[in-house]
C-alpha cells in the first residue's frame, strides 16, 4: 500500500489509503499523533484535533515540541 506525504505549512503529514477505505494520516516527528478519515478532506480536519491533543499533552508533560509545531 502506498504512503503519500502532504505538506502544508511545512508540516509532514502521512495519508495512506486503507484497503476497506478511508485514510489513516499520521504526522511522523509527533510519535504516536494518528487519525482516520473517511475522505482526504476529513482526515486532514482529523488529524488537527489529534494534532491539538498531542502538543497539549506534550506542553502540559514537558515533552520536547519540534520547531514547526511551536506556533500551532
Amino acid at each position: 500500500m502506498k504512503t503519500f506525504q502532504v505538506i502544508p505549512s511545512g508540516i509532514i503529514f502521512e495519508l495512506q489509503p486503507e484497503p476497506e477505505g478511508g485514510y489513516t494520516i499520521t504526522v511522523p516527528s509527533l510519535p504516536g499523533c494518528i487519525s482516520y478519515g473517511e475522505t482526504f478532506e476529513e482526515a486532514m480536519e482529523m488529524i488537527k484535533d489529534a494534532l491539538e491533543g498531542w502538543l497539549a499533552v506534550a506542553r502540559k508533560e514537558g515533552i520536547p515540541i519540534p520547531d514547526e509545531f511551536a506556533e500551532v
